[in-house]
């Protein structure tokens, strides 16, 4: 039975190892205000320390996944961008594996907590933009090293330098999310990812991530190998059960002829 907690402005519910945390100020295309980003990263921060808790995913009431700060809030105190700079990641560090299952506009701070996941489902409704430079900030969340980690460089300075947005086929093909699904489809698809993924040996799949991330951060190439070559000695140094090699052998042979 899957646990259900609701506040005003975010929904959380975990069920058979997946965590849902769903964005809740529909009224405001999911702006980010003071208090929201602060549930946020609550969220995340349970998430992370619940064993029960394998995937995140990150998503928004319709119609918009988020739209960035709360300008009203900026433009009234900046009480928002002040909780927003306070760290380089709108949520702690988590060794969890998060998808982001983007159900419509994802703009400015919304793009940047789209980027802060792992990888991205994107319903056919779903479009992205920064518009930091017209709004007049600066990115604190690290758009300016993720998007072109996924875009590459020149488009990722054409969509900051333009403030145009890219829909979801173009995010398809420039690399930006990983799949496009009909709106009414994204959550069970997304969810049935997270379910593929909670099927893993938990022990290596958290330290298989953690690679990812460390290769990703120091820019892959020679550094790259060499922090994988690091992490495979770390792993075989700590031994392991070849009958648990064996029982997952079968399972995987299994999934496979069903796939």
């Amino acid at each position: 039975m899957g646990q259900d907690r609701a506040v005003s402005e975010l929904l959380y519910s975990v069920s058979a190892g997946v965590c849902t945390v769903t964005l809740n100020r529909p009224e405001v295309r999911n702006a980010l205000s003071s208090s929201l980003i602060a549930s946020l990263r609550q969220a995340m921060a349970a998430a992370e320390q619940d064993p029960e808790v394998s995937v995140v995913v990150l998503t928004g009431s319709d119609p918009a996944f988020c739209a960035g700060l709360d300008l009203k809030e900026l433009g009234s105190g900046g009480r928002n961008l002040g909780a927003a700079d306070t760290v380089r990641s709108p949520w702690p560090e988590l060794s969890k594996l998060v998808i982001g299952a983007v159900n419509g506009a994802a703009v400015t701070g919304g793009l940047e907590l789209a980027l802060n996941c792992d990888f991205l489902v994107a319903s056919d409704r779903a479009k992205f933009g920064d518009t930091h430079a017209r709004v007049g900030i600066m990115p604190g969340w690290g758009l300016s090293v993720l998007l072109p980690r996924r875009v590459g460089l020149a488009r990722a300075i054409e969509m900051s330098m333009t403030g145009n947005f890219m829909g979801a086929d173009e995010a398809l093909s420039s690399g930006l999310v990983n799949h496009v699904v009909a709106h009414e489809s994204l959550m069970p698809f997304t969810l049935a990812l997270a379910a593929d993924a909670v099927g893993n040996d938990v022990d290596s799949a958290t330290n298989l991530l953690a690679s990812y991330r460390r290769i990703a951060a120091a820019g892959g190439g020679a550094e790259g190998l060499r922090l994988e070559a690091e992490a495979a000695r770390r792993w075989q140094e700590r031994g392991f059960d070849p009958s648990e090699v064996e029982r997952r052998r079968a399972a995987i042979l299994e999934r496979g002829r069903r796939q």
